[in-house]
């Protein structure tokens, strides 16, 4: 049994001729017989009585009718559907957001991306970058957003634009006002640092090794798993931190936080959309990342 043997049933049951079966399908009236013929011989039984009042169906014909339209119908709802999906209409997204990205840059992405994609329906799912970039290998999320790139086979991480990681205190801090601190001065601070699976974390470790420092010889007052809890906690004045310019650019610009300039030490990363390798995204996640391109570049 086929498809077509079932859409040539149905245009014969319907219409009660075989040979207008035969104009609805486009096939001829012998191929519209062969069809018949083929479903009757596979079920082993009589589906339609030739009659001289045309083709009328038998009481097996009668449950196959009922069966057909509902798989026929279905075969059309998948076609509707997967038309919707190719034009970003009632389509839904999952995508993961590591900190950073997933507490700022997408959120700020979001109103511009409904705006372009009102049938988009977005699901975020937020982490630290290794939590992310494992939910996109397991597919629980098509596409994530990280800020740092790990050595997985399977996942493919493409470059977004960069961002700064900026030493930041609270403002009655000893250091603050000053226009520079030499990098012995920093390793004397208590600091309040990211968990060790963010992006954060991982940048600021790697930029200083690069400048001869080792990172365990920092005093770490309390390791937080969130920027927004980092934030709070250097503001409370129990130590400094090393935290993305994106997510205190507020708290910079009212004077909440400063920045500490340390000299010989300047922390940068990329934003990375990480995405599994070897397959096709969704035209939905396809929208996504090109528009976090655009706003990241």
């Amino acid at each position: 049994m086929n498809l077509k043997q079932l859409e040539v049933f149905l245009a014969v049951a319907e219409s009660g001729s075989f040979s207008r079966g035969a104009e609805a399908t486009f096939i001829t009236q012998s191929t519209v017989s062969q069809h018949i013929a083929a479903l009757e011989q596979e079920l082993g039984v009589r589906l339609l009585d030739r009659t001289s009042r045309g083709a009328l169906l038998t009481e097996g014909g009668k449950i196959l009718l009922e069966q057909a339209r509902q798989v026929v119908a279905g075969t059309w709802e998948i076609e509707r559907s997967m038309r919707r999906f190719r034009g970003l209409e009632e389509a839904h997204l999952r995508v993961g957001g590591s900190t950073i990205p997933g507490d700022y840059l997408i959120p700020e992405a979001l109103p511009l991306f409904i705006e372009r994609f009102p049938g988009i329906q977005l699901t975020l799912a937020q982490g630290d970058s290794r939590e992310i970039v494992d939910k996109v290998a397991r597919e629980v999320v098509e596409i994530g957003v990280v800020g740092s790139r790990f050595d997985d086979d399977g996942i493919t991480f493409d470059a977004l634009g960069r961002d700064e990681i900026r030493v930041v205190a609270c403002s009655g801090h000893c250091l603050a006002g000053r226009k520079s601190i030499t990098i012995d001065e920093l390793t004397g601070e208590r600091f309040i640092m990211r968990e060790p699976g963010s992006g954060t974390a991982k940048t600021v470790k790697e930029a200083l090794d690069a400048a001869g420092i080792n990172p365990d010889q920092l005093t770490s007052r309390a390791c937080l798993g969130s920027t927004e809890a980092v934030k709070h906690a250097v503001a409370e004045g129990l130590g400094i931190s090393f935290i993305s310019e994106i997510a205190v650019r507020k708290e910079l610009a009212r004077g909440e936080l400063v920045e500490l300039t340390v000299e010989g030490l300047a922390i940068s990363r990329a934003f990375y959309l990480a995405t599994r390798s070897g397959r096709e995204l969704s035209p939905a996640a396809r929208a996504f990342a090109a528009l976090m391109r655009e706003i990241c570049n």
